[in-house]
């Protein structure tokens, strides 16, 4: 039988706060990566609920940030542009998911995400 723990609100908080620092790539160049690499690898042995959203958290900017880096050469041919405009989009709206989600206690799976980080 599976034991189901409550999760405290400050590793809610804090698997949020894994998300949401992501958008500190508008800020700090790679923050998007660097932000949840410190929320994720200062508490990631102290709850296995902010483990996992660091992990998909990181995995879902270093995914990003492969498709961003296709999209350049894919900007000669016009493309690369409504690519990249799409992928921003995309970010934006599962970024805010995944904090209200994380927030809620709950998991959330990012689309397009490749898992780099077991």
């Amino acid at each position: 039988m599976k034991e189901i723990r409550v999760l405290s609100e400050s590793e809610r908080n804090w698997a949020m706060f894994c998300h949401l620092s992501t958008f500190s790539s508008f800020i700090i160049p790679f923050g998007g990566i660097i932000g949840p690499l410190i929320f994720w690898s200062t508490k990631k042995n102290e709850s296995v609920f902010i483990d996992r959203n660091g992990k998909s958290a990181l995995n879902f900017q270093l995914s990003i940030l492969l498709y961003t880096i296709i999209c350049i050469p894919l900007m000669f041919i016009i493309i690369g542009f409504v690519l990249w405009a799409a992928l921003l989009v995309i970010e934006f709206v599962c970024v805010i998911i995944a904090s209200i989600k994380a927030a809620q206690g709950e998991d959330y799976k990012y689309p397009i995400c490749i898992p780099f980080i077991q």
